[in-house]
């Protein structure tokens, strides 16, 4: 709006009193301006009433000579040159943008709200300004050993780290349908980023990750946890760190050695279990505190489950520590059968 604004200012102006025709150069500057918010037409169409503007008598602009009249339709004409590849360096940018929005759903799709007795939120941010694909993934699945759900932490953040969030999910999905032992998902995540890897010089390639299977009735679930934080479980009004035996990393060929131990949880009506990534429990305030999660989760064990994750958000932001890395929450509140 300010190229309009500046033209109309500038004509009433010079129509109300003549000693306002020293604003005449304010109107060349007016096609440079519609660059920034106008199409090529609009640009042309500015660009031709402030020309008029000038050498309306009406106006009392100085009468430009033919030298500075020049100068002006030039800028014109190139204004509205750089707007025509302004407007297609943009088109290109907007389908760029629809492709990688098309690849993040079809990489980690939308969760669904419910999988089996389960209800599920998830919430995730990447890092690298302008990349909606991060180094963070989820994923919550039912199979044959019932409902099982990931969520997992890749090396690196942005585009680098995509192939490996695709790998270890698509591992993860088959895993979960094959293998009866939730060890042996893990084991099975961690062959698939081994065998990427080999024969990669200085690869270092690797996940933390931590993985939950629930019982049909939803009354207990286990835990694995491989070198990642573990879930936090929201009861009474409280909430805690859960206790689990952290594994290895993915992706260090070490699960076979040191594999991890699995932790069963007991689980009453009304729990849920939040999972945060590092870029959440490693935020940091001015003084270099981390973020208190469980502390903070008290505060917010009111929330609603599925607004949850963005409180969560909220609150690390307004409080003022500083998230540098991808933030990924993931909320699983399981509805127990009855007895």
């Amino acid at each position: 709006m300010l190229p309009v604004l500046l033209l109309i200012a500038v004509t009433l102006a010079t129509l109300v009193t003549p000693h306002a025709s020293d604003l005449g150069f304010l109107l060349g500057a007016i096609p440079p301006l519609a660059v920034l918010s106008y199409g090529p037409l609009a640009t042309a169409v500015l660009g031709a009433l402030a020309t008029v503007s000038l050498v309306l008598p009406v106006t009392h602009l100085d009468r430009p000579g033919d030298t500075d009249l020049l100068t002006i339709v030039f800028v014109a004409v190139l204004s509205v040159f750089v707007s025509y590849v302004r407007s297609r360096r943009d088109a290109q940018l907007d389908t760029e943008r629809e492709v990688g929005e098309a690849v993040q759903r079809a990489v980690m799709p939308p969760l669904p709200e419910r999988v089996g007795d389960l209800r599920c939120v998830g919430f995730s941010r990447a890092a690298q300004d302008g990349t909606l694909l991060g180094g963070d993934f989820f994923d919550v699945r039912d199979g044959p050993y019932g409902v099982r759900a990931v969520m997992g932490d890749v090396q690196g953040h942005g585009l680098s780290a995509v192939r490996t969030v695709v790998a270890l999910l698509g591992a993860f999905r088959e895993a979960a349908l094959d293998q009866r032992a939730l060890e042996a998902v893990a084991a099975r995540m961690d062959r698939r980023l081994v065998a990427d890897s080999s024969g990669v010089r200085h690869a270092e390639l690797f996940a933390t990750a931590v993985l939950l299977e629930f019982s049909a009735d939803s009354r207990t679930v286990r835990v694995v946890a491989c070198g990642h934080p573990p879930p936090v479980l929201l009861r009474a009004g409280g909430a805690r760190e859960l206790t689990v035996a952290p594994g290895p990393p993915l992706g260090i060929g070490l699960l076979g050695v040191e594999p991890p131990k699995e932790a069963t949880v007991t689980l009453n009506p009304g729990d849920r279990l939040l999972i945060a990534t590092d870029g959440l429990w490693e935020a940091r305030d001015a003084s270099g505190r981390f973020y208190p999660m469980p502390e903070r989760l008290a505060a917010l064990a009111d929330t609603g489950t599925a607004a949850l994750p963005d409180a969560l958000w909220e609150d690390v932001r307004h409080l003022g520590h500083r998230v540098d890395d991808d933030a990924s929450v993931l909320v699983l509140a399981p509805e127990q059968s009855p007895r």
